[in-house]
């Protein structure tokens, strides 16, 4: 782990920062486990515009990583490679199961190749060993969470992030999530022990607009900037205020202090704490 400064050279070289890949071990993924997807540039199928900020992009290949491990529980696999996924933020590994079939799976942060995984329904407590979230101890990290049975892990896999096992209790598993949300989870849903991989993301600067660009992130205008058929905030000179009580998205809505989770939403449920703190109702 860790972060490359750039000498200040160039106007655009000033306060940039990159990551210094020392965990990678190679630079080429492993063929039979990539795809090429293709771009929509933020459209739908009727090719109309649905997410902004979006176009261009470098070109990458999607590597398909293993969430479910349903079919491999009780073998154990060895770490061959560490990489580097385009599609993600924390670093990937390619691990071999003893009956020779090649798999990528997240990587924690401490992954080294030649380490041994293994997932089932009680493992030994070790770092990239994944598990029944009623067999984890308390105060024990994991990522890799499978919130929904039988459905693979879908929470907690970008780089640094962790949840927390809070407690155990007699149907389900309290989860303090990165958001420091508490979920209930059902004590037959997956996990797995540690902390995902690239610690340091956070502490990369892009500084320059290509570089956003590459990651297929067009730039964003101020609504003030803009015509008034575009944005609500717009016609006005130059920098003058937006003549508004509160400010509003480009359909009209409140932007600040509004709730946008549905009140009768159905996994309400499984929430016990709120990310600010305050208890469900």
């Amino acid at each position: 782990m860790g972060i490359k400064k750039f000498k200040p050279t160039t106007p655009w070289r000033r306060g940039m920062t990159w990551s210094t890949f020392e965990e990678i071990t190679t630079s080429k993924p492993h063929k039979p486990l990539t795809i090429t997807l293709k771009k929509h540039a933020g459209r739908n199928s009727s090719w109309r515009l649905t997410i902004r900020h979006r176009w261009g992009g470098h070109a990458r290949k999607y590597r398909i990583i293993d969430f479910i491990f349903t079919d491999k529980k009780g073998i154990e696999a060895k770490v061959k490679t560490i990489e580097y996924d385009p599609y993600r933020t924390g670093w990937i590994a390619l691990v071999a199961y003893k009956d020779w079939e090649k798999r990528y799976v997240l990587a924690h942060k401490d992954m080294k190749v030649w380490d041994t995984i293994v997932t089932d329904d009680k493992a030994l407590l070790d770092a990239g060993n994944r598990m029944l979230v009623s067999n984890i101890p308390v105060w024990f990290q994991v990522y890799n969470l499978e919130i929904m049975l039988w459905k693979g892990a879908s929470s907690v896999r970008s780089a640094w992030s962790f949840a927390v096992i809070v407690s155990q209790d007699w149907e389900y598993t309290q989860v303090k999530m990165p958001s420091w949300e508490i979920r209930l989870v059902h004590k037959k849903c997956f996990a797995t022990i540690g902390q995902v991989s690239n610690t340091d993301h956070n502490q990369i600067v892009l500084w320059k607009a290509w570089r956003a660009r590459w990651m297929w992130k067009r730039p964003e205008v101020r609504g003030k900037a803009m015509n008034p058929v575009d944005h609500p905030h717009g016609g006005w000179e130059w920098r003058s205020p937006i003549w508004m009580k509160a400010p509003k998205t480009p359909w009209w809505k409140l932007a600040l202090w509004v709730k946008t989770r549905k009140k009768k939403k159905t996994t309400n449920r499984w929430i016990l704490k709120k990310r600010d703190g305050r208890l469900m109702k």
